[in-house]
């Protein structure tokens, strides 16, 4: 399996410390304002990632922090008249209902950094007694970039041309412009912690070197998050905990593209953002991921209504094959998931996955339609969407047995329930009560379930 590692420039081969244990790290979310279209794509993308591992029989130990405390929250949760906790608390929830809609599985791990500021104490001061970082005479403690020969190795940026670049604000607390910050002194009105230097707050950047020790020890697998955080965000971490330990950090470093409105990227700092809930709400989280894995996950990708619309409209077609196809214990057709796993294991291709996917939906179609069937073909179908993570099942099944029993139906089981509304649905229609009809169709609508009139007779599919 080859993957694209930034430290790298290129594709090597996957080879954990451990055979078969593969420990990753991704940056998550920082929670200041709820999540945009683009925090959807770095969760799906990582997502998918650990998924396809799982299933190559890979142990994987997931862990996505959660940064809870930062000068941007701190402003937002004082504009907002909230407190820091408040907002953070407030904000996480957001995100996390987002991850659901788009089939995004919960972390083994989802440290908040809130929670391990004696972590990040320990391992700055570790960092002075090795010579690397050193108090401020205001309370602040800074990294000395200058004491780390290797600074600079991932983003590949020179630490002499940047400083000739004279774009780094000069502090006079400081011992050179690069320096940042691993420890912040508090200031009135903002959260601290007690430390060595005074009360305080950490900096960004350890938090996750902190937080990835803990739980994932030094030289794990994969470290990931979106390209943006390459530099300073991955570049500082990487200086933190290497020059702690004298020991590698993360052995590949793995980065998504942004997202792009208009040719912009859309980001909060740009101010051009369309908010993930809004975008689920209107096309479904299923299509939303959809259109993310159509994509290389290190590429750019343009967001529209018209490419949104089009996966909704994919993904609908993916449901009407599974509700007309039948589930059988037939194994997957073998050349067809070798064909999968050649595209995924090239730094998970989900772009040929997916195309591997919709062609064997064609050939499937037609045989149904020859009233011929493809046992095979239908079972690879279904593992190969299992692995990228597409819910065959976006039903409310509480809505659907209420309107069974407002109907006075007496069945048990999702498919038998359907069988039972569909045939009082036809025959309310016989009946020309139309109005009975459509509140029936509305009403599955509203829990998910599309229903289609064909000469045969109604079938339904999954929205």
């Amino acid at each position: 399996m080859q993957v694209h590692s930034t430290l790298h420039r290129g594709l090597v081969e996957l080879e954990p410390a451990s055979k078969g244990e593969v420990g990753i790290y991704v940056c998550g979310a920082t929670v200041q304002s709820e999540p945009h279209v683009g925090h959807g794509r770095y969760a799906v993308v990582f997502d998918v990632i650990r998924r396809y591992l799982i299933w190559r029989g890979n142990k994987v130990r997931y862990v996505r922090n959660v940064t809870d405390i930062d000068d941007k929250i701190i402003a937002a949760a004082a504009a907002a008249g909230e407190t820091v906790a408040e907002r953070a608390k407030r904000i996480e929830a957001l995100f996390d209902e987002s991850y659901e809609a788009l089939g995004v599985l919960p972390p083994d791990v989802e440290p908040r950094a809130t929670e391990h500021v004696p972590d990040m104490v320990a391992l700055i001061e570790t960092l002075i007694e090795r010579g690397l970082a050193y108090p401020a005479r205001n309370g602040d403690v800074y990294f000395e970039v200058r004491a780390l020969e290797s600074y600079g190795k991932l983003s590949g940026r020179n630490p002499e041309e940047m400083r000739a670049g004279a774009r780094i604000d000069v502090s006079e607390i400081k011992n050179d412009p690069l320096d940042f910050a691993l420890w912040k002194a508090a200031k009135e009105g903002e959260p601290y912690w007690d430390s060595p230097w005074g009360p305080g707050r950490p900096g960004w950047h350890i938090e996750c070197s902190a937080m990835a020790a803990r739980y994932l020890g030094a030289d794990f697998a994969i470290h990931g998050g979106g390209n943006d955080l390459i530099f300073p965000h991955h570049e500082n971490e990487i200086a933190q905990s290497e020059g702690a330990t004298g020991k590698t950090f993360a052995r590949y470093w793995l980065h998504n593209g942004m997202l792009n409105l208009s040719g912009e990227k859309m980001s909060k700092s740009t101010g051009r953002l369309i908010e993930l809930s809004e975008a689920i709400k209107r096309f479904g989280g299923m299509s939303l991921r959809l259109f993310y894995l159509r994509a290389q996950y290190r590429s750019p990708l343009e967001f529209s209504e018209e490419l949104l619309e089009g996966a909704a409209s994919s993904y609908e077609r993916l449901q009407r094959f599974l509700a007309r196809s039948q589930t059988s214990e037939v194994e997957p057709d073998p050349e067809l998931m070798e064909r999968f796993v050649t595209a995924m294991d090239d730094d998970f291709g989900t772009p040929q996955a997916l195309a591997l996917v919709f062609e064997t939906v064609g050939e499937a179609n037609r045989a149904l339609d020859a009233g011929s069937s493809m046992p095979g073909h239908e079972a690879a179908i279904r593992e190969m969407l299992t692995v990228l993570g597409f819910s065959q099942r976006e039903i409310d099944d509480e809505d659907i047995n209420r309107l069974a029993a407002e109907l006075g139906l007496s069945v048990q089981g999702l498919d038998e329930t359907m069988n039972a509304i569909l045939a009082a649905r036809a025959e309310a229609r016989s009946q020309r009560d139309f109005a009975r009809s459509d509140l029936i169709r509305d009403r599955l609508e509203a829990a998910g379930i599309v229903v289609e009139d064909t000469p045969d007779g109604a079938r339904w599919f999954r929205r």
